[in-house]
């Protein structure tokens, strides 16, 4: 404790005792059951109480029919929510957590596909969100929208919150109140600084009063120098001080970019840590009530006690780093930091499912939605201990392993390769994605905690499983690159022309360092994410020429769901690569490849020295479907070649079904 004494002492707000300084904050998990709160979410924010969250903000719920933004959103202006959310609110607070609900509506970046409403703004500009107009506030639709928020926040104090945090982050409704360039009235509601915060002012003063002064009252904010029309750090400090001056608002939640800036909101890999720093750092010196709260790129106990030990911020909001360990505080305050797991800022099912409006789970922790089913990160003795074999040591295999060593199984798991982790560890030699590398560290102390058996550089035959003393084997040998170079957009070609002439690799090969690409290198992308594109940043880097040829319309079209592809692009393109999209291959020359345009058909042949296929790998499966005296189960890539995630799933959903 005395490792993290900053960040687990507790903090007042309002009468309410916040056990530690770790607060898993607002965000949109997407898991109403018919715009109701059920099993699921109430699983999912139990976990974090349970995990030693000092203070969990539920996810934002919409105060008005025009601001409806996802699928998922609880359903607004309706009482109907509050016994449902009195289950959640009671057990949250049982397991010692303090619970608020954000409140929030979005103004001109509405989804008309959800709220089939038009969207409200203060001046009528263009939605960021979709490609539609909004519709500029009357004076009744101002008011309309102010008592609306009052009685939301009313909602949540029936429902049992302890709070609300009012939402003007991300160039939200109350920010383009803020923002001149957003706020073109000339009305009181727009103009002086005065008047641009009196939509904001007036509507925390009616929570004050309707609520009571027992109740806390947060504020999100965000800021991104991204664009010049956007707030600065020093007209946010103008604006929190007239906040603040009024005593109402308890706590300021500063998070990092906006609907301009999208990439920045939840900032994945590709960005830095810690991004709100430097404005939480003045804020503390504005403040006389609000505490501040640093939010974005915060993933770990040592961030979050450098934070709060340094002044910089009061509270720390770890959001991604509580869904993928929810146990993160409890870990923190049991001085058992190093069983963390550490969430790699993949944004894969997270902000990923969200983004394409499912409700989120986690890449490294399946249990993410599914709470309620499985037991969060809680693993109950097996009644009957079995003895299992895992044959290869990559993501399915590992969370099998793990998951079953965790339920007191006798396991062993055996790896042909001298480190675990398979084709997802190569994907942690890719430039800025070093934290998988910090999770196959991770998986092996587990091992050790738990008692499981690890084994390298093995490769096992069916003689040598059969003769194994294991009663259950799990087959997680994952897969393999497609030797013939087929691609789905040339179904003709059930083999790339030209592809034993040499010089045509995987992937997987150039990640190794086996491949022998010479300066300039084509690399076909048909699946469009991580495995193409951060193969071409990797080769970018070493100072190869780089052509990317992809079918999709753009680079990166399938991490464009984790907001890091404009990232990904912009350096590639940095760094002098070439991006041809809308296209396929006809024949490699062992010097050059000819390409086809899609969209014309045309025909062209470009030098290049090596060419890497980035396509569909094939399951690796070599044992016979049952093996005598086993009982046989198959997990991961060896059953169908897919994206890490649903092989962690996987490997978790069979452990706990032994």
């Amino acid at each position: 404790m005395t490792q993290h004494r900053h960040l687990l002492s507790p903090l007042q707000l309002r009468g309410h005792t916040l056990r530690n300084r770790i607060v898993f904050g607002a965000h949109t998990a997407n898991m109403s059951d018919m715009g109701l709160p059920g099993p699921r979410v109430h699983g999912y924010l139990l976990e974090r109480a349970l995990g030693g969250a000092g203070m969990i903000v539920s996810e934002p719920v919409p105060v008005h029919r025009t601001g409806v933004l996802t699928r998922g959103n609880y359903v607004h202006s309706s009482d109907e929510v509050i016994p449902h959310f009195r289950k959640i609110t009671e057990d949250v607070k049982a397991a010692g957590a303090v619970i608020l609900q954000q409140l929030y509506h979005v103004g001109a970046h509405g989804d008309s596909d959800l709220s089939f409403a038009p969207h409200w703004s203060p001046s009528g500009l263009p939605s960021y969100h979709d490609s539609d107009g909004s519709h500029a506030m009357t004076e009744a639709e101002i008011e309309e929208l102010l008592d609306a928020h009052a009685a939301a926040a009313l909602r949540a104090k029936l429902s049992g919150f302890q709070g609300v945090e009012v939402w003007a982050a991300y160039h939200s409704l109350l920010d383009q109140f803020w923002t001149p360039w957003s706020n073109r009235r000339t009305d009181r509601w727009g103009g002086s600084l005065e008047n641009r915060t009196r939509f904001s002012r007036t509507l925390i003063e009616r929570i004050r009063r309707t609520c009571g002064e027992d109740f806390i009252i947060g504020l999100a904010i965000s800021y991104s120098p991204a664009y010049p029309v956007l707030l600065k750090d020093e007209d946010m400090c103008e604006i929190i001080g007239l906040h603040d001056a009024t005593g109402h608002v308890d706590y300021v939640t500063c998070g990092y970019g906006s609907y301009l800036d999208f990439e920045g909101i939840i900032p994945a890999f590709t960005q830095a840590e810690k991004l709100t720093t430097p404005l939480t750092t003045q804020l503390k010196g504005i403040v006389k009530h609000a505490v501040i709260t640093s939010e974005a790129g915060i993933r770990t106990p040592e961030n979050a006690e450098t934070i709060i030990a340094s002044g910089e911020a009061d509270l720390v909001s770890i959001v991604r780093g509580q869904i993928a360990d929810p146990h993160l505080a409890r870990k923190t305050t049991e001085g058992r930091v190093e069983d963390i797991r550490g969430c790699i800022s993949c944004n894969q099912m997270c902000w990923g499912r969200r983004s394409r409006d499912y409700w989120i789970s986690c890449l490294i922790n399946p249990s993410v939605g599914r709470e309620f089913e499985w037991g969060g990160d809680r693993f109950a003795t097996a009644a009957v201990k079995r003895s299992v074999l895992v044959v290869g040591a990559g993501p399915a295999g590992l969370e099998a392993a793990r998951a079953a060593g965790e339920m007191g199984h006798d396991v062993e798991i055996v790896e042909a390769l001298p480190v675990v982790g398979g084709q997802f560890r190569l994907a942690g030699l890719q430039p800025r994605r070093a934290q998988i590398l910090d999770l196959m560290h991770w998986f092996e102390g587990q091992f050790t905690r738990l008692g499981v058996r690890l084994r390298l550089n093995t490769y096992m035959e069916e003689e040598d499983i059969a003769a194994h003393p294991a009663d259950v084997v799990i087959l997680a040998t994952g897969s393999l690159p497609d030797e013939d170079g087929f691609q789905r957009w040339r179904p003709d070609l059930a083999r790339l022309p030209g592809i034993d002439l040499g010089g045509v690799w995987s992937p997987e090969a150039v990640l190794r360092r086996e491949a022998r690409l010479g300066d300039t290198v084509v690399l076909y992308d048909e699946g469009s994410n991580w495995r193409g594109v951060g193969t071409a940043w990797a080769m970018a880097e070493q100072g190869k020429k780089v052509i990317v040829v992809t079918p999709e319309a753009f680079v990166g079209k399938e991490i464009a769901r984790t907001a890091a592809d404009m990232a990904a692009r912009k350096r590639l393109a940095q760094l002098g690569a070439v991006f041809l999209t809308e296209h396929c291959l006809s024949a490699w020359h062992g010097n050059g490849v000819t390409v086809r345009n899609l969209l014309t058909g045309q025909e062209e042949t470009i030098a290049a020295s090596a060419l890497v296929m980035a396509t569909t790998n094939r399951a690796f499966d070599p044992f016979p479907q049952t093996i005598a005296g086993k009982q046989v189960y198959r997990i991961g890539d060896c059953t169908a070649p897919r994206l890490a995630a649903y092989a962690f799933h996987e490997g978790r959903k069979l452990a706990l079904s032994l």
